[in-house]
């Protein structure tokens, strides 16, 4: 699961990649209607998307002549089941936190 939880985390570590996501949470598009809102090429934004495609997030089929993208949310669900494993210990980490300051303040 490393391997795939790596290339998740690293795709999704880049602003415009994290926006195309929000943007394919929406539903499916063309790679065109992707690249509108940004101030880069086609073939710019096209790398981005590959970036996506090759972590599993992105799924582009090819329709006549033009590239349609959908999100493939599965290895998003593989990061926060990681992510959520270190909730309790972080909750946990909280709790002797505020026991302490509590502890502290009627002393």
């Amino acid at each position: 699961m490393t391997p795939n939880l790596d290339q998740t985390f690293t795709a999704l570590s880049d602003a415009t990649r994290r926006a195309i996501v929000a943007r394919l949470a929406q539903g499916e598009t063309t790679l065109s209607d992707i690249a509108c809102p940004f101030d880069m090429s086609l073939t710019a934004v096209s790398k981005h998307v590959r970036v996506l495609s090759d972590a599993g997030l992105v799924n582009v089929v090819k329709r006549g002549r033009t590239r349609y993208c959908q999100l493939q949310a599965g290895p998003m669900k593989d990061a926060v089941s990681w992510l959520n494993h270190y909730q309790e210990f972080w909750e946990d980490r909280f709790a002797a936190l505020s026991h302490h300051l509590e502890k502290d303040e009627h002393e």
